[in-house]
């Protein structure tokens, strides 16, 4: 009897006892199925997306959805991350390396439902960007623009 932790996302959501005799699969079938179900997107260089958000992404558990982007950061970055919708409130969110959230923003300064969201990394690592609609405002096009921020000398 071996014991298999699965990962979603960043975070270990159970250990399972499997029995690879008693099931009849391996290991690698096992974790290529994980892989399969939470796949987030890598960021372009141009650290630009327009995109949408269906009911086949992530469900929130509110009514609404939500995508995951790939974004690699450095200790010392500053980040703007910037989304804006139309079609529905955003939320951003930024998710450390080990999972946790590290900043959040529903709605920006300029009195919309668009977010903004400003920061500092304090660790290199692999992060992620989740877009995501407040509620059950659901679904629809978007725009998520990241910069790194630079001092002014």
């Amino acid at each position: 009897m071996f014991k298999k932790a699965f990962v979603i996302g960043l975070r270990l959501l159970t250990t399972i006892p499997v029995s690879l005799l008693t099931i009849g699969v391996s290991t690698t079938a096992t974790l290529a199925q994980v892989n399969k179900l939470y796949n987030p997107i890598p960021i372009p260089p141009s650290y630009q997306i327009a995109d949408s958000l269906s009911e086949k992404d992530i469900p929130t558990g509110q009514g609404g959805f939500a995508r995951d982007y790939l974004l690699k950061l450095n200790k010392g970055d500053n980040l703007a991350i910037d989304l804006s919708s139309e079609n529905f409130d955003s939320i951003i969110t930024l998710l450390g390396p080990n999972g946790a959230t590290i900043a959040e923003n529903d709605d920006g300064p300029d009195g919309t439902s668009n977010s903004l969201l400003f920061t500092r990394i304090n660790e290199n690592g692999t992060y992620i960007v989740r877009v995501r609609s407040f509620g059950e405002t659901g679904i629809g096009k978007f725009k998520l623009k990241v910069t790194k921020l630079k001092p002014v000398k």
